[in-house]
């Protein structure tokens, strides 16, 4: 979250729902105050990074990061709040960084990948439910290539390359009452043998 939406009342609705977040914080005068607390400043592209103990208790832990950034003759301070573990000030930095691209890149693939753009309904609900679909096949997708394709040939597939070269794969599924007991894939496509090991993975949860 940028800094509009980092105020302490929106933090405290996102931790006591057990929600994980990074976000900026919403008063600059506390960036200053907490500042002094500071004992060793870190560099970070053209800025400077600290991490110090949450002077605010938030009812659960709650990581707080300081920046400070050249400005003319003196230096502009902001904070961060953060629950998520990382193993340094720079990873969280760059996560928080890189937030601008993710609504980019999620409509992008969809309209993409999932033809968002090319598909239209006249009527709203049914246009509204099409998105709603839309979401969910996107959050399908990013789990599949999550849990099935990391470390694979298939690593830097996005959802369109997902959608045209992986699922459309001719194939048959065959089941024992409700559980799937085997996987065949078109021989003769290329991605036919190295998918099956990621769809076996993906199945079998490991």
């Amino acid at each position: 979250m940028d800094g509009g939406s980092g105020s302490d009342a929106n933090i405290r609705w996102l931790l006591a729902r057990q929600y994980h977040f990074i976000a900026k914080g919403f008063a600059n005068r506390r960036a200053h105050v907490w500042a002094e607390k500071v004992r060793r400043w870190d560099a970070y592209d053209d800025a400077f990074l600290a991490e110090i103990p949450s002077p605010i208790d938030w009812g659960r832990p709650v990581r707080v990061f300081i920046k400070k950034r050249p400005k003319k003759s003196q230096f502009c301070y902001s904070y961060y709040l953060s629950t998520l573990k990382l193993p340094s000030k720079g990873h969280f930095m760059s996560l928080y960084d890189y937030r601008g691209g993710a609504e980019v890149e999620q409509f992008r693939n969809d309209k993409m990948g999932l033809y968002l753009a090319s598909r239209r309904k006249n009527d709203f609900l049914a246009q509204k439910g099409l998105i709603l679909l839309t979401d969910l096949a996107h959050n399908l997708l990013a789990d599949f290539h999550h849990q099935a394709l990391i470390g694979t040939k298939f690593e830097p597939f996005a959802q369109k390359r997902i959608v045209r070269d992986l699922l459309q794969i001719p194939g048959l599924l065959v089941f024992d009452g409700d559980k799937l007991k085997k996987i065949a894939l078109l021989s003769t496509h290329p991605n036919s043998k190295p998918l099956l090991p990621c769809l076996k993975k993906y199945i079998s949860g490991d």
